[in-house]
């Protein structure tokens, strides 16, 4: 999810959109060593640095529009006291020196300037009070403009700029806070100004995973690997599960590695391998076993180096196990990892970031904090509650997805229209209308006191939902809408008092276990959004990546970017994947295969043509110009011309769904070599007939990549299906042209019925024929006791 969906909100009545400055500019600002907690000021901070500090960087200019933080429309604030939040992150290695906030606001003609005003608080502490005077006439209703000057101690590792509009449209006491005339709207330019100044922070792996990951940095994680000249598969497979873990850790942000064959000048980077493969430069004596360092970049001071070390591939493997695992517990500038036990092997459908599927899931364990399942206010936002599952979810009965809702409520004193509203991935399912206190409710406890979750006389209600199971995918969201509508009463009957609440009781539960694991294969949707089949175990202990015999930097790094996603995806790092290179993969091959590769994969996929719906093979001969001919009963459609000799590529996608003839038909699409295409492509494995095979390619390391940053879009990604998906560029078609096979189990009533549903003439016919036997059955039955009956 980008950060955009997750923090914004058409029109929030209280939002919250993080961003980060220090990676804001295009180009990334000096890194150093030391920690501030999140409550010390800056001047705390710069206490944490080492004496071997190099001089203080001098500061450097960020300008972040709020279009920038994530407030692409305006934050429109409405009502007596409304407040829109924007929530801004300050990496660990970096310290503010100068801020200041530039504001573009527009607000309501009908507001009195003597009682109306916009409030700015910083980290919850007023910095400023904006009155809304009219300098001349006309002022109200057009843009206006005032800057804020922020104290640089206040700011610490999160924090949050509230815009509170307080405003009056009149003195009487009969006011309406929910008058239309209340508003103000802040543009999108406004912007906040600041001056920032990399700190030094010491070698301590206590800060880990700082500064290579900064948990207060809401941009795309860049960090390069360094991996030797030509890495064996163990470091491969070393550098997938740092990169899987790094991934879990970046979560929506994203993450990127670049694989880098010298040091980085403006990143941090990742090294692993043995002492002997390490560049001079780092001074690295002799270690004695499984080690993780952090030392100085040599190529740039301000930035930092995490070595993964071992004497050979299995300690460097122990040490990223030590890593990934023991994180919590390591500290100094270096370690020596000991003995290390990764875990029994996961079971299939344990993700931990996936809804248990052993029986009904509380929503308290489905939020970070209760507080979220709460709310207040006329129109509060949505309660939002993430259901990731496991994308082979397969209700046959029609049953649906039972869902115990239990919910509580500031009861209206009369009937109107206030309501809740449950949807699941923005279909509705159902609404309820919020009903009146009852007098048995509203009457008081004697000699007993009972604290409600909510206060005032609040109304609690339980329901039980089936959720259709066809609006349920692998990854859900599950909003819960309370509308509460103002009360009103006494002399001010036209005017709206409301103290309404509203709060979903954490002991609800969803319940996912009736269901069953089948799913028709292959599709790519499934791969694109949550890495089905290879995160079915979260450990992906049943995949192995297949990379070219020879893979080059773009190969690797699209693998250990596939990775990272299944580290999202799954929140565990990819502890037991594996790696084959093409001229290895052969039967028996009990495994799940992701394919990964650029230029000619006609040797990557070699054999594989029975099955593959599309190939890449290299050319080096000149074509005719383009025009369709018929070959050997085959179309040839000619798209690109090239020059003799110059190297071009054949794609071909094959059609293997059976013809009139019964034979597959194919068509050759020939491009030259400026025509790059990349491609994903699902198919069944030709080693196993319960597995499959998901292959990321391209004509060159460009189109592979583009493969690779279609994957970590969000919005791209969501046009991956089928079994083939083209890439040009960042665009995205997908087909569907090659054979489905299905994966995971039914019990035999669930497919016989499944049968039944999907040819009704032939139920119909089938319950005709049953209902004749089971009348002659009856009628035979009945004959031999009457019979039996004339005998007697």
């Amino acid at each position: 999810m980008a950060p955009s969906d997750r923090f914004h909100t058409p029109r929030p009545r209280r939002f919250a959109i993080c961003a980060c400055v220090a990676l804001a500019m295009a180009a990334a600002l000096p890194t150093a060593r030391g920690r501030a907690l999140p409550s010390q000021s800056p001047a705390a901070a710069t206490r944490a640095v080492s004496d071997a500090s190099p001089a203080p960087e001098p500061a450097i200019a960020v300008r972040l529009p709020f279009s920038r933080l994530g407030a692409f429309r305006p934050i429109q604030l409405t009502g007596t006291r409304d407040t829109g939040v924007i929530g801004l992150g300050i990496r660990l290695d970096r310290v503010v020196t100068r801020a200041s906030l530039h504001l573009v606001y527009t607000y309501s003609p009908a507001l009195l300037p003597s009682v109306s005003q916009i409030r700015v608080l910083f980290n919850q502490q007023v910095v400023a009070s904006i009155p809304l005077r009219q300098q001349a006439a006309d002022d109200a209703g057009k843009v206006s403009t005032v800057d804020v000057a922020l104290d640089p101690r206040l700011f610490t590792g999160f924090n949050q700029i509230a815009l509170q509009l307080v405003g009056h449209y009149t003195m009487d006491h009969c006011e309406d806070p929910a008058n239309t005339a209340i508003w103000a709207d802040i543009s999108p330019s406004s912007l906040l100004a600041i001056d920032e100044r990399p700190v030094a922070l010491a070698d301590d792996l206590a800060l880990l995973p700082a500064p290579f990951f900064d948990e207060h940095d809401n941009t795309r994680l860049v960090l390069p690997f360094m991996l030797g000249g030509a890495p064996d598969d163990e470091l491969l497979r070393s550098a997938g599960i740092l990169a899987s873990w790094f991934g879990k850790l970046a979560g929506y942000r994203g993450a990127r590695f670049p694989v880098a064959t010298g040091f980085p000048t403006s990143n941090n980077v990742v090294l692993l391998g043995t002492p002997a493969s390490l560049p001079a430069s780092l001074k690295i004596g002799p270690i004695q076993g499984p080690t993780i360092m952090v030392r100085t970049n040599p190529a740039a001071p301000d930035r930092k180096v995490l070595l993964i070390l071992g004497r050979n591939d299995a300690e460097v493997r122990n040490a990223v196990y030590g890593l990934v695992l023991g994180q919590m517990v390591l500290s100094g500038a270096s370690a020596q990892v000991g003995r290390v036990d990764i875990g029994p092997p996961r079971k299939p459908y344990d993700a931990p970031k996936w809804v248990s599927m052993d029986g009904p899931v509380k929503f308290k364990d489905l939020v970070d904090d209760p507080a979220q399942l709460q709310v207040s206010g006329s129109a509060p936002d949505p309660i939002r509650i993430k259901m990731p599952v496991p994308a082979d979810l397969f209700e046959w009965s029609g049953r649906g997805i039972p869902l115990d809702l239990k919910y509580r409520y500031t009861a209206p004193s009369v009937v109107n229209d206030s309501m809740l509203s449950v949807d699941i991935n923005s279909l509705l399912v159902k609404s309820y209308r919020l009903s009146p206190r009852s007098p048995q409710k509203s009457d008081p406890v004697i000699g007993t006191l009972r604290l409600p979750l909510l206060t005032d006389s609040g109304s609690g209600v339980s329901s039980f939902i089936d959720i259709p199971s066809f609006r349920v995918g692998s990854a859900n969201e599950m909003e819960l809408r309370f509308s509460l509508e103002s009360q009103r009463s006494g002399v001010c009957g036209g005017a709206g008092v409301n103290r309404a609440r509203a709060a979903i009781d954490p002991d609800s539960t969803i319940d996912f276990s009736g269901l069953g694991h089948y799913a028709v294969m292959p599709n790519l949707a499934f791969f694109a959004n949550s890495g089905y089949p290879y995160t079915r175990l979260a450990d992906l202990a049943d995949t192995d990546v297949v990379l070219p015999d020879h893979p080059d930097a773009t190969d690797v790094e699209t693998m250990l970017e596939v990775l990272g996603h299944m580290g999202d995806w799954t929140g565990l790092p990819a502890l037991r994947f594996g790696i084959v290179r093409a001229s290895q993969v052969r039967a028996p091959l009990d495994k799940d295969l992701i394919v990964i590769g650029s230029g000619d994969t006609a040797a990557l996929l070699k054999g594989w043509n029975g099955v593959a719906p599309l190939r890449i093979a290299k050319t080096a001969a000149a074509h005719a110009g383009p025009g369709p001919s018929q070959r050997d009963g085959q179309r040839d459609q000619r798209v690109a011309s090239a020059p003799a000799g110059s190297e071009a590529y054949t794609v071909s996608l094959v059609e293997r769904r059976a013809g009139a003839s019964g034979a597959p038909r194919e068509r050759t699409v020939t491009l030259d070599q400026h025509g790059g295409l990349g491609a994903i492509v699902g198919m069944q494995s030709p080693f196993d007939a319960a597995r499959s095979v998901v292959a990321l390619i391209g004509t060159d390391a460009t189109s592979l990549r583009n493969v690779s940053r279609v994957l970590a879009d969000s919005g791209a990604s969501g046009f991956i299906d089928g079994d083939v998906a083209i890439v040009r560029d960042r665009e995205v078609q997908s087909m569907r042209i090659g054979p489905q096979y299905t994966v995971g189990h039914l019990p035999w009533y669930a497919r016989v019925w499944m049968v039944a549903a999907a040819h009704p003439l032939l139920l119909a016919v089938f319950s005709v024929l049953a209902g004749i036997l089971v009348a002659m059955g009856l009628f035979v039955g009945f004959q031999s006791i009457a019979a039996r009956r004339r005998g007697g």
